[in-house]
């Protein structure tokens, strides 16, 4: 038979103090101290996207709405807002001050295309008398016309191609990026290499078509960074006729075109694609990335008005109501841990020193959270108060079952353990249900609900944390003092409030 575990409260509750300041260590380098607070807590930008076309589908609309709201919370839990106002209007809300950075990503008309290159500077192809081949019978639809196009581009293209500059001389005209028109365009000057001027075909395949695009390192050479692409099914079968096509002669490119200008104009390395391909060069991871930024979230199934409402906002909660509920919300507290005092006595301050941790350790991952983009709204301040509630649960559950086993006679020490295992079992229990919830409610739900399911699964795990490396450690500890072993009428374990004689505690005691 095996020998049962022995206790080590003090180890635990040693590991616990110092993964906490292992925390507020991490948030002593991310140098945030105050919680980034949400738009209806301090106030930010509400930008009015409107749409040039008043008979938009909702599911259009709501498809737009989607991919903008990947777009300014891709990169964290930053609780921007996006919702759809009508049938022509998409409303984003950010909160904190004025991000210009996040104010151009939401303008961006963002029309993504794929193009096929009939000339360009460093190719002049049918510009300069050298036309493409013709495309075969294996190819059709779009990806054939394309192919047509490139071949023998019109004259009148051609005259406009060499007259072009790169950057364009004038603005060029909104609609010239039109998936069935064929274009006049640059690529973006860099330090190394200067603008390229491209004559495109109309677009073979559209921004929508494309599943997905991951910043990625090269299986084959670990050290180059690519951008790696998974088409959706029809989207895949163009492509691979695309592929096959400019494979034959390994000079020509096709363009990845974002608002008008080229991202990227790479060259086929492989013509057997299935829906995943890869695009390589000499990318920088830091490279890699925007380009799988752009391709990924740069394709919007309406076009909007070049110049949106641009309003700034201040917080829809007013300070000293904040202050009201904050004041509230310690009140209430307060009582808890009053009321937990004159009922559980002794015990009654593990449940405050119990909700003090918790109370640190919310706060500093708040703090850490921050800095990943995590602001707290009024919803996410409600999510960790209702958390409060789960675990004041977690105390009385744990306290009851120690009585129990008092009450069968065994002594505090013992019946610690006893108790702990059959508490442990409800509590996991309920936090799972708990955990549950939030998850499903963050899944389903959008802006600031969010933010509560978010702080409440947080809470949730916070919860256990406490409950398994600070409250029962802390209270095997207790049981190890006289004061709670021999159940004195303070400690809360005596005989008043188990409703025994002192001589059923003492024969008890072990």
């Amino acid at each position: 038979m095996a020998a049962p575990k022995t206790a080590h409260p003090g180890r635990t509750l040693i590991l616990f103090f110092v993964g906490v300041a292992i925390l507020f260590g991490l948030v002593a380098i991310g140098g945030t101290w105050k919680p980034a607070l949400g738009l209806d807590l301090q106030g930010g930008q509400r930008i009015t996207l409107r749409a040039k076309d008043n008979n938009v589908t909702a599911e259009a609309m709501a498809e737009a709405a989607k991919i903008i709201n990947q777009r300014v919370n891709g990169s964290g839990v930053s609780e921007a807002s996006v919702s759809t106002q009508g049938n022509t209007n998409i409303v984003v809300s950010i909160p904190g001050e004025s991000n210009q950075k996040l104010v151009d990503i939401v303008q961006r008309q963002a029309r993504l295309g794929f193009r096929l290159i009939a000339c360009s500077t460093q190719v002049p192809g049918a510009c300069g008398g050298t036309p493409a081949p013709k495309p075969d019978k294996t190819t059709t639809g779009v990806v054939h016309d394309g192919l047509a196009w490139r071949a023998a581009p019109p004259q009148a293209w051609i005259d406009k191609f060499n007259a072009a500059t790169c950057p364009p001389a004038t603005e060029p005209d909104e609609n010239a990026d039109a998936p069935g028109t064929p274009m006049v365009a640059c690529s973006a000057a860099t330090k190394d290499a200067p603008a390229q001027k491209y004559l495109l075909s109309p677009a073979v395949l559209e921004g929508k078509e494309l599943s997905t695009a991951v910043a990625q390192q090269n299986s084959q050479n670990s050290i180059a960074w690519e951008v790696g692409l998974k088409f959706k099914s029809e989207g895949a079968k163009k492509f691979a006729q695309v592929s096959k096509a400019l494979y034959s002669n390994s000079t020509e490119q096709f363009a990845m075109v974002l608002d008008g200008t080229v991202l990227s104009a790479p060259s086929m390395n492989d013509p057997n694609l299935s829906k995943v391909a890869s695009i390589t060069g000499s990318f920088s991871q830091a490279e890699a990335n925007s380009l799988a930024t752009s391709l990924k979230f740069g394709a919007l199934p309406v076009a909007f008005e070049s110049n949106p409402k641009n309003d700034t906002v201040g917080p829809s909660l007013a300070g000293n109501q904040l202050d009201a509920g904050i004041w509230a919300g310690i009140v209430g507290l307060l009582l808890v841990m009053l009321y937990c005092l004159l009922y559980y006595r002794g015990l009654g301050l593990v449940v405050i020193a119990s909700l003090v941790a918790a109370g640190v350790t919310t706060y500093g991952m708040v703090l850490l959270l921050a800095g990943a983009g995590f602001t707290l709204s009024l919803p996410g301040i409600a999510g960790l108060i209702v958390a409060v509630g789960i675990t004041a649960d977690s105390f009385i559950v744990f306290f009851e079952r120690i009585r129990d086993e008092m009450r069968e006679g065994k002594s505090m020490r013992v019946a610690v353990e006893a108790g702990w295992v059959r508490a442990r079992n409800t509590c996991l229990a309920a936090d799972a249900v708990s955990l549950s919830a939030a998850v499903v409610l963050y899944i389903f739900a959008i802006d600031e609900v969010r933010g509560f399911a978010f702080t409440l699964g947080l809470s949730t795990l916070i919860d256990l944390a406490i409950f398994f490396w600070f409250t029962k450690p802390a209270v095997s500890w207790l049981g190890r003092f006289h004061f709670f072993n021999s159940g004195h009428k303070f400690s809360g374990l005596g005989t008043d409030t188990l409703g025994l004689d002192a001589a059923a505690i003492k024969g008890g005691a072990a």
